[in-house]
Formats: C-alpha cells, structure tokens, sequence
C-alpha cells in the first residue's frame, strides 16, 4: 500500500510538468523500438544501429519490465529507458541499456526524470553501482550522464570485422553451394 501512494505522489509530481513516467505496456512495445530506430541511426552511433532491433526491446520487455519505463507527455511516447540488474560475487549493479528520448520532447526534463525513475526503482532493489555506456564522440550523453551523478568515465575501445571478407567465410559459401547443387532434385532429361 505504501509503495502505491508512493507510486501515485511520483506519477502526480511528474505530472505536474508535463512529463509522466511510467511502466512500459506492451502496447508500448512498438513505438519504443521505432523512436529507438529513429535515434539510433548509422551515420550518428554506427555500432548502435548495428544493436538496436526489435528484439532489443522486447528481450528487456520480458526479462526486466519493472526496469523499461515509458516518458509520456500528451499521451505521446517522449522517450524511454531499458534496463537491468545483475549480482557479481557480492555487488548488485544496475545498468542503463537504452536510454532515449524524441527530439521534439528534449530540453523538457524527460531523459532527467526517466533516470531519476530507473535509479530510485533500482535503489529498491539493493543496487550497490549503477553503470552506463556511451559512445566518447557523444559529448551531450557524457556531459547528461556526469551531471546525473555518474563518473569515472573510461575510453573503450571497439573493434570489429566484416567476416564476408574473411577467407574461411567465402570457402564456407562455396561449400554450401556445392553441397545444395548435389542434394537439388534434378528433372529427368526429355529424349
């Protein structure tokens, strides 16, 4: 009972701003990933687009939907933040997957209060250290996420390789092609 007063005093206060924070609903399943497909585009965050689909939205929907929260205002989905909670040895960390809000609703306290929502819910849960990851080149994450109390900031370093350019991987094409030529049902010759 008291978490629902609770509940009701941060949904009336975030109200009051425009700026409703709540849980996503599966009805909220495909807005989320199109806005999500909007921001994450290739030519901004190449190694984003590459991991955002569907299925990353619907993975956490499942497996962490006390941690997927929904900015509404004027009953438009302004933004949205995916998360987890995972234990090692001793330490409970929580983690900020996907955090994202529409380019119409920024500068309106939505990716703030979507974070203060994640953060207050995870504290809830025991969550010792709160993690997230960026790109380096995106200066504004960097700048949001340090003024949101995160720090201690590290460069990582990503690598990739495009495997259709690897030796084994046009053998293995060969292969295959070969080995479906031989099982193809062939038509009887016409004498």
């Amino acid at each position: 009972m008291e978490s629902d007063q609770t509940n009701q005093l941060t949904s009336s206060q975030a109200h009051t701003s425009g700026v409703i924070i709540r849980e996503m609903g599966i009805d909220d399943i495909a807005p989320v990933f199109h806005l999500g497909e909007a921001l994450f585009t290739s030519d901004l965050y190449p190694n984003l687009y590459r991991t955002w689909d569907e299925w990353e939205v619907i993975g956490q929907y499942n497996t962490d939907p006390e941690y997927c929260l929904v900015a509404e205002v004027d009953h438009q989905v302004a933004g949205f933040v995916l998360g987890t909670v995972f234990n090692k040895a001793t330490w409970v960390y929580g983690y900020i997957i996907w955090l994202g809000v529409s380019p119409q609703f920024q500068r309106r306290g939505v990716a703030d209060k979507l974070v203060d929502k994640i953060v207050e819910r995870m504290i809830e849960e025991g969550v010792r250290i709160m993690l997230v990851d960026t790109d380096p080149a995106n200066t504004p994450a960097i700048k949001f996420f340090t003024r949101k109390g995160f720090s201690n900031p590290r460069k990582h370093v990503y690598l990739s390789m495009n495997l259709s350019k690897h030796e084994f991987y046009g053998r293995l094409i060969a292969y295959e092609r070969d080995k479906a030529e031989r099982v193809r049902p062939r038509r009887p010759r016409r004498m």
